[in-house]
């Protein structure tokens, strides 16, 4: 065994028993492949981790964290000994899996197995898209590799089809990835629940497999790497035959190494095993100088900034544009086009689905946002994503601007997020409300990362009508907006949607869905500070008039197409000499961050208050309060037309006032 390997082992040990937390297993086996890849392959700067053509690396089995610490802090980031000693502590920089943001040269958050795989694949396709778009000759401004290390967790989850089915057929050569085949997992030999012929799987993908080798071999795995470099048109797996904790002279190739620290007699029998007597986080200086990468990863980018350089002489408008989006700026003339965009639909807007208000607004965006990169899951035509003059991402897959990802919403939702960790790209991506569960993973990471990605959720309602239960979302919008960092958008029209759009643009720190509906919904006259007001999340749409403020008895507060029920529903009640207010909300997670005096302008806190959504009732309690109640669907859906569904369940203005009137007469 390799001394230079042996260093991440040892500090990986250290760590991992120091916390008395960790998983040993990974970076004990795959030591000798992270060598040969660091030492003769990763072109990466140390003082310069943001560097737009460096090679991302990402371990996709990010339970090994400490394989990834110990190379970071080894080869001269700014990760130091001390780092590592607080490794899984309350502040650390070295987390028990990484994240994005908060250690330098982490490229994206892992944990949750075979979605750092899905990223990754994003970000060779973002690299693909950039080089093919800036590049020019003599010119290879973006010209790198991904390097992925993944285990058979990995392998085993279903987003591993999903995203790496699209990879072979994107053909995206720049992809090389390490699998970890030890065959162990938590439960044991994997020997019972895993009988998949990985070679014949992935080759059937269109990648090119290379293996089974010796993980242990360098020569083996530098010609492996050799070999995958050479073939430009198909994404590389390499298989890599590795013993689980390599080294542990007890504890080797046994699942109990895989997630429990080795213990102080094993750790000392496994360093002295790979003949390595110094003390906890000790390394020596003649390994220090080998694992140092700073010198030529500087040189790498002083190299590169000269081309660079040359690059902005020759091509000014390309090297302006370039650097605008890898820093995700928004053009320059965004806050006129913005205001504008805002009045056009506020004097032109119909009644009208808001997802086709959203189609339109992507069509009047698109042509001045050339970052935008939509798609779908199959459902183009009924998520409205695709615009006029959206250029598809088809065969032979070299340029594009809209992804048809097929019947794949997790792995859509994580390539998106590996699209937005790359920079450069404003991703979107479009399915039905109901099949946010089947992505939600990989929204909940996005929103952990605080990643600038647009969730196209349509048909958000048992509005959807006819297709029935299955496809008609009860709990999936209280789900999302559960979610910390998420903005959750339920527009009632046009005008709301056009706002949700643009502040889902103007979002550089968390993702945002946009629940869309299926049915058209009518269009709502408002006044400047209204529409001024909708950025806030929640507002009044109708009150009482101005002089019978001061006796206001109800507030009617809705979302989406439930507004217009609470509007006709004012107007009723409003005959009965009934003071009511209509409080739309858009967006609960936008209003709950606005400060107290204004939220409570808006419901005050001595006022009984409704709220009407066509979903489950639950989460609007924490509005409504002990005076209230809420209209909300606690079963499931059933298969009807739209407007009778909504009789069925009881939303009507009818019924709606007459609830109205039973919570008053109870507060009398």
């Amino acid at each position: 065994m390799s001394k230079y390997a042996n260093a991440i082992r040892a500090l990986s040990i250290d760590a991992i028993e120091k916390a008395a937390s960790g998983h040993p297993g990974m970076p004990l086996g795959m030591a000798e492949i992270a060598e040969v890849l660091w030492k003769n392959h990763l072109n990466h700067s140390p003082n310069n981790p943001s560097w737009w053509n460096r090679d991302r690396f990402i371990i996709s089995n990010g339970h090994g964290s400490m394989l990834l610490y110990a190379l970071l802090h080894l080869s001269g980031y700014q990760l130091s000994k001390e780092d590592l000693q607080n490794f899984r502590q309350l502040g650390s920089k070295t987390p028990g899996h990484p994240e994005i943001k908060l250690t330098p040269g982490v490229e994206t958050t892992t944990g949750p197995l075979g979605q750092g795989l899905a990223a990754a694949i994003g970000m060779a396709l973002a690299q693909k898209l950039l080089a093919n778009e800036f590049n020019r000759d003599k010119f290879k401004l973006i010209d790198h590799y991904t390097y992925v290390f993944l285990g058979d967790g990995c392998v085993m989850e279903g987003i591993s089809h999903e995203a790496s089915s699209l990879a072979g057929l994107w053909k995206l050569g720049k992809l090389i990835t390490f699998y970890d085949y030890n065959q162990i997992s938590i439960d044991g030999d994997t020997k019972g629940w895993l009988g998949d012929d990985s070679i014949k799987r992935f080759s059937s993908y269109g990648w090119q497999v290379i293996g089974i080798i010796d993980g242990h071999d360098k020569e083996e795995i530098h010609n492996a790497i050799i070999k995958a470099k050479s073939e430009d048109s198909k994404p590389s797996l390499i298989i890599c035959k590795t013993v689980i904790g390599k080294g542990s002279p007890h504890s080797a190739g046994l699942a109990k190494i895989h997630g429990a620290p080795l213990g102080a007699k094993e750790a000392e029998a496994t360093k002295k095993n790979l003949s390595w007597p110094f003390a906890p986080f000790e390394v020596p200086d003649d390994i220090k100088d080998y694992w140092d990468n700073t010198k030529q990863g500087d040189e790498l980018v002083n190299q590169w900034q000269k081309i660079f350089v040359d690059y902005q002489t020759k091509y000014p408008k390309l090297a302006k544009e370039l650097v605008r989006r890898q820093n995700n700026q928004l053009p320059p003339n965004w806050p006129e086009l913005s205001s504008s965009l805002v009045k056009k639909v506020s004097n032109e807007q119909t009644d009208i689905a808001t997802r086709k208000a959203s189609q339109q607004m992507i069509n009047l965006l698109a042509g001045h946002l050339p970052e935008f990169i939509g798609g779908s899951a199959d459902l183009s035509a009924s998520n409205l994503t695709l615009w006029e003059d959206a250029k598809i991402f088809a065969p032979p897959f070299k340029t594009g601007n809209y992804i048809c990802y097929g019947v794949r919403e997790f792995g859509m939702s994580a390539i998106m997020n590996g699209l937005s960790t790359y920079g450069g790209f404003l991703p979107f991506g479009g399915t039905f409300l109901v099949f946010s569960d089947y992505a939600r993973p990989a929204i909940r990471l996005s929103a952990l990362m605080k990643q600038r990605v647009i969730f196209v959720f349509t048909h958000d309602s048992i509005g959807l009508g006819e297709d029935g239960p299955t496809h008609q979302p009860i709990e999936q919008a209280n789900s999302l907006r559960i979610i910390p960092n998420l903005d959750v958008w339920r527009p009632c029209d046009s005008l709301e949607t056009t706002i949700a759009w643009l502040m889902a643009i103007e979002n550089n720190d968390h993702p945002t869905a946009l629940l869309l509906s299926r049915q058209n919904l009518p269009a709502i006259a408002r006044n400047e500070t209204q529409i001024k007001n909708i950025s806030k999340g929640g507002y009044i749409l109708r009150d009482t008039k101005e002089e019978k403020k001061d006796s206001l008895q109800l507030i009617l507060l809705a979302t989406g197409s439930e507004v217009s029920l609470a509007m006709k529903t004012q107007a009723l009640l409003n005959e009965k000499n009934i003071n009511v207010r209509v409080v739309s909300m858009p967006s609960t997670f936008i209003f709950d961050r606005q400060d107290v005096a204004y939220k409570k302008q808006v419901l005050p806190n001595d006022i009984p208050i409704l709220a009407i959504e066509a979903g489950s009732s639950v989460f609007w309690y924490k509005y409504v309060g002990s005076l209230g109640k809420v209209i909300g669907i606690d079963d499931f859906g059933t298969s009807a037309p739209a407007d009778k569904l909504f009789l069925h369940f009881g939303f009507s203005v009818d019924k709606v006032a007459s609830i109205a009137l039973q919570l008053l007469n109870k507060k009398n």
